[in-house]
């Protein structure tokens, strides 16, 4: 079995893809809470719950973390997961209801098929009935089944994108990492330094290498603010506090850096949360989990763009020559 994000105890994962076009939303759910964080790094995000997470402010557990597609309208799929949590009881006790604590974020992945079509309610209600300890499925699935790379030079010159979990394990402690991968940059391979996946040719038959042609003087195309974004929860099994967990989500980013270039630009809206289940019953360095998170994130970039699979247009990793 794939090493993922559900290898950290006290987390199931579940995917719910439009049938209808390209699109879906993916859910974590910790439904015995966890210590949370986040870290927003892309110029233009969606987001919904994030700044409860902050240190200072009163909630100290999540129930579930969701990433979506849709643009900002996804954001109503946060709704569905509330309403399954509430179901069965989940939630912060405030006087006669138990509120469910849900941070969300959204990918842009509107360019493909019809636009009016985003996940709702349903369909977070639906990844939470798909939810499951065992790996999730990569690539063309939940958050990532519209998901897209190397936007740069314009979306008629990207490939496919997708969804990605890997996980390690160090000293009896793990961290894992899920992520949508829909970067406006290209994807690149850190061990050898060369995109996998990303801007093309303007004949479509390789790949460009965004970099090079920025540093040759290319112009990116014209783009519009929040027509990408990289999502992210990584999790891990030791106990934290909530300041640990953001600076485990601050951390986590570098492993974006490590594989997309170039990231956290002013069409991305990149957010990684962090959670923390505590289920080893023992805390760690905070500075062994960032790097660990860091390492789980690249992974996890990779496994997505080599799991997802070409559309009409938009080629996968591997589809291409050199």
């Amino acid at each position: 079995m794939a090493a993922s994000i559900v290898d950290v105890a006290g987390l199931r994962v579940g995917h719910f893809s439009d049938t209808r076009r390209p699109t879906g939303c993916t859910v974590v759910l910790c439904e015995g809470g966890a210590v949370a964080g986040v870290d927003v790094r892309g110029a233009a995000p969606g987001t919904r719950e994030t700044e409860l997470l902050a240190p200072l402010n009163t909630v100290e557990q999540v129930h579930a973390v969701l990433l979506s597609g849709g643009s900002a309208f996804g954001l109503d799929a946060a709704g569905g997961v509330m309403r399954w949590l509430e179901e069965h009881g989940i939630g912060v006790p405030v006087g006669p209801a138990r509120v469910p604590i849900v941070p969300a974020a959204i990918l842009f992945d509107l360019w493909l098929g019809d636009a009016s079509i985003r996940p709702d309610a349903a369909a977070g209600y639906s990844a939470c009935l798909a939810a499951g300890s065992t790996a999730p499925a990569e690539g063309n699935v939940g958050a990532g089944a519209g998901a897209t790379v190397g936007k740069l030079f314009g979306i008629g010159r990207a490939m496919k994108g997708g969804i990605g979990s890997a996980s390690v394990t160090v000293d009896g402690l793990t961290v894992g990492a899920l992520v949508a991968v829909n970067a406006l940059g290209d994807v690149v391979d850190p061990s050898t330094g060369r995109p996998i996946a990303g801007a093309r040719t303007a004949d479509g038959r390789a790949l460009l290498g965004s970099m090079d042609a920025l540093l040759r003087g290319e112009l990116p195309a014209p783009f519009q603010p929040g027509s990408a974004t990289t999502l992210g929860v990584i999790a891990t099994d030791a106990v934290l506090t909530k300041a640990q967990a953001q600076k485990i989500a601050q951390m986590a980013h570098d492993g974006l850096a490590r594989c997309i270039n170039p990231v956290h630009t002013m069409g991305d809206g990149d957010t990684l949360f962090a959670l923390g289940t505590g289920a080893a019953g023992r805390s760690a360095n905070t500075t062994l989990l960032g790097a660990l998170a860091a390492e789980a994130t690249a992974r996890a970039v990779l496994r997505a763009v080599r799991a997802a699979q070409g559309l009409a247009g938009l080629p996968a990793a591997g589809e291409l020559q050199p």
